[in-house]
């Protein structure tokens, strides 16, 4: 199963490109970004080459790799990404999550999870699906749980040396957890 383009009424999820290099890195240059991220992006060349490497991964088949077009502000605002793809268990994660803060606290989060995660249960048919983030970003671990995945415990040392909180989605917590997410993306409200 291959994976596509994900449109939205507020974004649009698109596979990443080179081309999109330039406009992702104009839109990640606050460091509040990085702050909880493995890494930090400081220059053109090295978004680049975050870039190239995620499409490699791409093609290998372990990630899908998004640029997030926020189609009310007609401009790329963040990327997202499938990662950990295990076809045979039907299972990956959601994850390498990033916005550039002025669409934080808006619908933009909410909807690009739903899109990936209505494809992940309705057309790709997984079991389940995980977000994990640092056990230090609250703000992160605040909008997993509004999602409504299951925490399911800390992993200790996980990558590079952090303590990470695992999230889960099964297929039996689909249908819930979609209601939730439609009832969200009604009622959310947006930053004027």
């Amino acid at each position: 199963m291959s994976f596509t383009s994900l449109l939205g009424e507020r974004v649009s999820l698109f596979p990443l490109k080179i081309e999109h290099s330039e406009a992702l890195y104009l839109c990640s240059r606050s460091e509040e970004i990085w702050q909880y991220l493995p890494i930090q992006i400081k220059t053109k060349k090295e978004m680049v080459d975050f870039i190239q490497a995620a499409i490699t991964r791409r093609e290998q088949g372990d990630e899908f790799p998004y640029a997030v077009y926020d189609n009310k502000l007609n401009k790329i605002i963040g990327m997202t990404r499938y990662l950990r793809i295990a076809s045979m268990h039907k299972s990956l994660n959601i994850g390498w999550t990033w916005y550039s803060p002025e669409v934080w606290k808006t619908r933009v989060n909410t909807e690009s999870k739903y899109l990936l995660l209505q494809y992940a249960f309705e057309v790709w048919e997984a079991v389940r699906v995980e977000i994990i983030t640092t056990v230090s970003h609250y703000r992160s671990q605040k909008a997993i749980e509004r999602l409504g995945a299951n925490k399911e415990g800390i992993l200790r040392k996980k990558y590079n040396g952090q303590d990470y909180a695992v999230y889960s989605i099964i297929d039996e917590d689909w249908p819930n957890v979609k209601r939730n997410l439609e009832t969200l993306l009604t009622n959310t409200y947006e930053k004027s």
